[in-house]
């Protein structure tokens, strides 16, 4: 494997610095009865202000993160040059074993794959998993990106050479968030490496009569379900009332950076607000709160960086572009996983237009950050999906039909 064992480890200075602002800090005043629809209330964030400065340890944290295995290594990226990539790898013991790729998204990290290693470490269903998680770069312990332009399809192409460079010529994903576009990408510009992919955020459109004539005939003819229903309304609240943030950031990155450079506070509020929302009742614990804000604080791009995916993903005029990713993409195997708290929810008909779906399964319960709050469920899709008895059974193992 060409890459080096990492240690995490934020400086003396950072901690001090962070503290000091927080002690600093200053609170705007507050509308009575507003819940959290107006925001992360202000109770939250003074509560969670003052045990970051008095009670958290960060240090205890980092310890936790770093009995993860912990790797880095240079990717070559064309037009970019190297950048230094940090990631999670667990290989397997098995001769038979499945290379997976985990790909997160924003406001996420390398940090949500770590309740599904010990899950996928051990054999079921016949199947075993290597697994690598990395940091997106702009994200978490990996490099900065310092020139405009990199888009889905250059994190594509620096998780698909990450993967080559630890010799797995031919791997699957799992991914939701920006990790289900990037994952996507890969299937789209990769499908001789990437031979199938799970998604637990499925992003879809409805399916036509001049693509999609069957499923278009069922969609017209079959009544939504309750859970479509459901799901209609979660949508339509996430658009008129949950976005506001993906539009500043996906148009004026650098104005919103300021407040994430200089504030800890405003960072905390920033990224509270989408752990509580786009969760199912999920129990956060303040560590668990202040550990994922941590890391996107003393992030090695700074935590102004991570939002210009934003930008870049839609702005790209060579690339691949998000709309892309929601629409056919041959070759590749297809898992959707449907949550109930998910930010967009789609019938079943709109997901099956996404390529060649091979496993779908529909939970009771979850949300946005579905390896996190229910790592169990996925690991079951993944065995179910790759397992004795699956789809997918030893894909990486057979000759490619491609």
């Amino acid at each position: 494997m060409s890459a080096s064992p990492y240690e995490i480890a934020v400086t003396e200075s950072a901690l001090s610095q962070l503290n000091q602002k927080l002690s600093l800090a200053s609170f705007p005043d507050e509308l009575e009865n507003t819940g959290w629809n107006y925001g992360t209330p202000l109770a939250e964030v003074k509560r969670l202000t003052k045990y970051w400065q008095d009670g958290f340890d960060w240090r205890r944290a980092e310890a936790k993160l770093n009995e993860l295995p912990n790797y880095k290594a240079q990717i070559p990226v064309d037009g970019f040059g190297e950048i230094d990539v940090h990631f999670v790898h667990q290989p397997s013991d098995a001769p038979t074993a499945i290379p997976l790729l985990f790909c997160h998204g924003w406001p996420g990290s390398f940090l949500e794959v770590a309740k599904m290693l010990p899950l996928l470490a051990r054999a079921d269903k016949s199947v075993a998993f290597h697994v690598v998680a990395p940091s997106l770069p702009n994200f978490g312990f990996s490099g900065k990106v310092s020139k405009k332009g990199f888009g889905l399809a250059q994190y594509a192409e620096t998780c698909h050479q990450l993967m080559k460079k630890l010799g797995y010529e031919r791997y699957v994903t799992q991914g939701g968030d920006w990790g289900m576009y990037i994952t996507r990408t890969i299937g789209l510009l990769y499908p001789k490496s990437c031979l199938a992919s799970h998604i637990n955020m499925v992003r879809a459109n409805a399916p036509t009569f001049s693509r999609n004539p069957l499923l278009a005939l069922q969609h017209s003819i079959l009544p939504y379900s309750e859970r479509e229903r459901r799901g209609r309304e979660r949508s339509d609240w996430f658009l008129n009332e949950g976005s506001g943030y993906r539009t500043l950031q996906a148009t004026k990155p650098q104005t919103i950076g300021y407040a994430f450079s200089d504030s800890p506070v405003a960072l905390l509020a920033w990224i509270y607000e989408k752990l509580h929302d786009w969760t199912d009742d999920y129990p956060w614990t303040d560590d668990e709160i202040l550990t994922w804000v941590s890391i996107y604080l003393f992030s090695t791009a700074g935590p102004a960086a991570s939002v210009r995916i934003y930008y870049e993903a839609i702005h790209t005029t060579t690339g691949v572009t998000r709309d892309r990713t929601s629409q056919w993409i041959p070759k590749v195997k297809l898992g959707l996983c449907y949550a109930p708290q998910e930010l967009t929810i789609v019938p079943r008909t709109w997901g099956r237009t996404l390529g060649p779906v091979v496993f779908e399964s529909v939970k009771a319960k979850g949300g946005h950050f579905a390896a996190w709050e229910m790592p169990e469920e996925i690991e079951d899709d993944l065995r179910n999906m790759f397992g004795k008895g699956g789809p997918c059974f030893g894909i990486t193992n057979k000759t490619s039909k491609l």
